[in-house]
């Protein structure tokens, strides 16, 4: 048996000064466990004077998770929050019944010719909990696991036993792992459906070699080992499956079509609130049938 369910190509989006690859909606599967979005961005060194400028959008019904390995992004949103992102910190953002917010590189960063690598990921609110109040979180103490030539940090949920304190709205995994030439780490039958990413270098699971930026969803219910010869970096996603579908429609995600048209209306009539201090600049609504992505 195989210890690969499914492989998922990205389609990569050319945006001049960097790459975003997406992997999740696909035609072949649309979630796994609760993440229903991912996108891998970089590495990326942008020209001085540059930087990334995700104007104001809307989400509702789902939660937004940034984590960088490199570069650092300036979050704003409609409830006030604000947030400069680096590496080693994770920002949560739950849009639940409404939440508008912007992305943009740091004015010092761009001095320097910011840059850019990491992950954007939104996870689906489960049944019952898609309208509950917007709410943010940057979480910089998230536990670390290390032996020898592999380290592993936990973004969110239990693994190895240890639990991030990031909040979580279903039964979630996400981490990011590092090995080194040799390195090797367990990846326990610990969720509903599991999916592993290399990001950077050569790695393996079970002998089975993985392919830069392709999504390996894991069969489930087997215990496997994740290694490298040379050196690796490996995202690991999943939790539990949903039993009800998710319908996706530029940055909306919701169980009812009829939530999202209203999202729709609403955007186009300017009923969501502003993002404070950065009032000036929005996404308009797409006509006809968008692609799902918020960059510039």
């Amino acid at each position: 048996m195989s210890q690969i369910d499914q492989v998922l190509t990205p389609t990569t989006h050319d945006l001049g000064q960097f790459e975003v690859r997406r992997v999740l909606p696909a035609k072949a599967r649309r979630m796994v466990g609760p993440f229903i979005f991912v996108d891998q961005f970089g590495p990326a060194q942008l020209d001085l004077g540059k930087g990334m400028d995700v104007r104001p959008h809307p989400h509702i019904n789902l939660a937004t998770v940034t984590w960088l390995f490199e570069g650092a992004i300036d979050h704003r949103d409609s409830i006030g929050s604000f947030s400069t992102i680096r590496p080693g910190q994770v920002n949560l953002m739950t849009a639940g019944k409404g939440i508008v917010h912007s992305e943009r590189s740091p004015a010092a960063e761009r001095k320097a010719g910011p840059k850019l690598y990491g992950m954007q990921t939104w996870l689906a609110l489960p049944d019952g909990r898609e309208e509950i109040d917007p709410a943010f979180e940057a979480v910089k103490d998230l536990p670390v696991i290390e032996d020898g030539r592999a380290k592993a940090i936990v973004i969110m949920g239990e693994l190895w036993g240890e639990r991030a304190p990031t909040t979580t709205y279903a039964d979630t995994i996400y981490a990011e792992i590092v090995l080194g030439a040799g390195g090797a780490i367990p990846l326990e039958e610990d969720a509903d459906e599991r999916a592993v990413m290399l990001v950077g270098g050569e790695a393996c699971v079970d002998g089975h070699l993985l392919n830069e930026f392709e999504l390996a969803v894991l069969q489930p219910g087997r215990d496997m080992t994740l290694e490298s010869k040379s050196g690796a970096r490996v995202m690991l996603l999943g939790g539990e499956a949903f039993q009800t579908h998710r319908h996706v429609w530029w940055n909306f995600v919701s169980s009812s079509r009829d939530r999202i048209n209203q999202a729709k209306e609403d955007w186009r009539e300017g009923r969501f609130a502003a993002v404070p201090g950065d009032e000036k600049e929005f996404i308009p609504l797409p006509d006809g049938t968008p692609k799902t992505i918020t960059y510039p």
